[in-house]
């Protein structure tokens, strides 16, 4: 009993792209370390790559992800 999988190759790697993605989003996000942690530095913590470029680069993630999932393969000549 030969089963197909239930993704293909090209999903897989879309799949891989998208996760890719979504960590770039996440490392932005999570920013650099302070040199003073005792400090709160108002301009780091809500900074434009924190709070909108992160979130939406993850976002791309996700609709890459979601595309991946519902890409039907290309038919293969055999």
């Amino acid at each position: 009993m030969s089963s197909k999988p239930l993704f293909a190759r090209e999903n897989i790697t879309w799949m891989i792209a998208g996760a890719v993605i979504m960590v770039i989003g996440y490392l932005l996000m999570s920013g650099g370390r302070s040199e003073d942690p005792n400090v709160f530095d108002k301009n780091q913590v809500y900074s434009t790559v924190r709070i909108t470029i992160a979130p939406i680069v993850i976002l791309i993630g996700l609709v890459v992800e979601i595309f991946a999932i519902f890409r039907q393969p290309r038919k293969q000549i055999d």
